[in-house]
């Protein structure tokens, strides 16, 4: 019996026709608990993790024969009271670095449009002498609180509100419940010395505060030669318009290279890495940019066509991609580079020369998907859909984001987890970090010298290399998600 799938993951409908009697893909059939012990959240995760997850074959607590009875399963389920644990500890997979959850699924779904609280401020922290923490500024998102407030990309703080800042208190004190804080800023003295200078900036976060991912979008004349530069911070679809656009203004401009800086970016969607691959190479839509490597169950249930996803001509809302036509693309990342911009070097390079400038990735290679207490829905249980916000569990609302697949690029490359390696290795300098776009920018300047061949007399050694503790990326909802939205249609046996 034939069984007909369509797909539309995350945003759109996804519909499958199974019967009740089909244990291949049964996703709200199998173990149920008792209804009196009160664990509808862990009941959600197993379900939803048994089906999807990329790993279900290798965690044995999610075999689809583990459980005997529906009271085993309920004992199982009852192992942890906190659902957080739960998922931690009974359902991932050991080499899983990247799945995540909230306790409310709206954080992770307003994230997937850019939209966070946030008070605009992007920063990493580096630990330079025994417990301690400074702050660097990294960027400030314009329109933002923080835009308003007196403070830059460089400057440094080594305390909120008073408190000095330590790996035992940062959390609290910058990812707290405290919308508004004080920042107590400071001068570096050395690598291991810095000194409050007096300074205090307040910040308070925004609510439903969505940012532009594209910073900045500039071409620079060097002696004749015209190169673009993009810095593009999060794959975000909202933007793709305005993606496209600047990638036209760019070619309007008469560039011959292109330097994308996605140093912090974290990932985002996949067709957005889709439509701005093709946007710098071609829009050859029979040339493959990547296919899709689900868990076995999944996987079993596509054709080859289904999982492939070629260079595209048009945006999503059908507007043409006048690319650029690129033989080659300089790229800065930093150790903060993840996710979709790696699936954009990965499949880039089969087509093209990709020459990274910066430091080694991050090595995020897995996509996911975002699910909720939906297992009701037709033919697709759990996996998130706007529409459905009225079935959706009323007293569960947690949400997961699992990684759900691999992609590879088109000679079956996916195996970097370990990140990418720079061809030009340099790293941020704390000491100079200089102002992002500007052409004496560190990054900016070390591409630009490479692809005009005048090495001049600068001097690219770095003091204090910057190789973050920790972000303030890492605390948003999607963190360093890549997640998948594309329409698929498959059949099932």
């Amino acid at each position: 019996m034939k069984k007909y799938i369509l797909f539309l993951l995350l945003g759109g409908l996804i519909t499958v026709s199974c019967s009740k009697d089909d244990d291949t893909i049964t996703g709200g059939n199998g173990p149920n608990p008792d209804p009196s012990a009160n664990v509808n959240t862990q009941d959600f995760m197993w379900k939803a993790m048994n089906l999807w997850y990329f790993w279900q074959a290798d965690v044995a607590n999610l075999a689809d024969d583990r459980f005997s009875s529906n009271a085993e399963y309920t004992t199982f389920l009852q192992t942890e009271a906190d659902p957080g644990d739960f998922f931690d500890n009974q359902l991932r997979f050991g080499e899983d670095r990247f799945s995540t959850y909230s306790a409310d699924y709206e954080d992770f779904t307003n994230s997937l449009s850019g939209i966070t609280k946030s008070n605009g401020l992007s920063f990493g922290l580096i630990n330079y002498s025994g417990d301690l923490l400074v702050g660097y500024i990294r960027y400030v998102i314009p329109n933002s609180d923080a835009a308003s407030k007196n403070i830059l990309r460089g400057e440094f703080f080594t305390g909120v509100d008073g408190t000095t800042l330590t790996i035992n208190n940062y959390i609290d004190l910058l990812f707290g419940e405290n919308d508004t804080y004080t920042l107590n800023m400071a001068d570096m003295i050395s690598a291991t010395e810095y000194s409050s200078n007096g300074k205090e900036v307040s910040l308070t976060k925004e609510e439903n505060f969505q940012e532009n991912p594209i910073f900045i979008s500039e071409s620079f004349d060097i002696n004749g030669q015209k190169i673009g530069y993009l810095y593009y911070n999060r794959f975000l679809n909202e933007f793709d318009e305005e993606l496209n656009n600047a990638m036209i203004q760019l070619k309007s401009q008469g560039i011959t290279d292109l330097i994308l800086d996605v140093r912090y970016n974290r990932g985002g969607s996949v067709n957005s890495t889709r439509l701005l691959a093709s946007m710098i190479y071609g829009t050859n839509t029979n040339d493959l940019f990547i296919r899709q490597r689900w868990n076995p169950k999944i996987q079993a249930a596509f054709s080859a066509s289904d999982v492939e996803d070629y260079f595209a001509d048009r945006t999503g809302a059908g507007t043409t991609i006048n690319s650029l036509n690129l033989n080659r693309v300089y790229i800065l990342t930093t150790g903060r580079t993840a996710s979709a911009p790696e699936l954009l070097i990965n499949g880039l390079d089969p087509y093209m020369e990709v020459i990274q400038v910066g430091t080694t990735t991050t090595g995020k290679n897995e996509f996911s998907l975002t699910m909720v207490d939906d297992p009701g829905r037709d033919g697709a249980p759990f996996i998130y859909s706007p529409s459905r916000e009225s079935f959706i569990n009323s007293e569960n609302r947690w949400a997961l984001q699992p990684l759900v697949g691999r992609n590879e690029n088109s000679v079956g490359f996916s195996d970097y987890t370990t990140g990418f390696i720079p061809e030009i290795e340099l790293a941020e300098d704390l000491a100079n970090l200089g102002i992002l776009g500007d052409l004496n920018e560190p990054l900016l300047a070390r591409a630009i010298e490479d692809i005009t061949g005048m090495s001049g007399k600068r001097d690219f050694s770095v003091q204090i290399p910057a190789y973050p503790y920790a972000d303030s990326d890492m605390f948003t909802p999607m963190k360093d998600n890549m997640v998948l939205d594309k329409p698929i249609k498959i059949n099932l046996k």
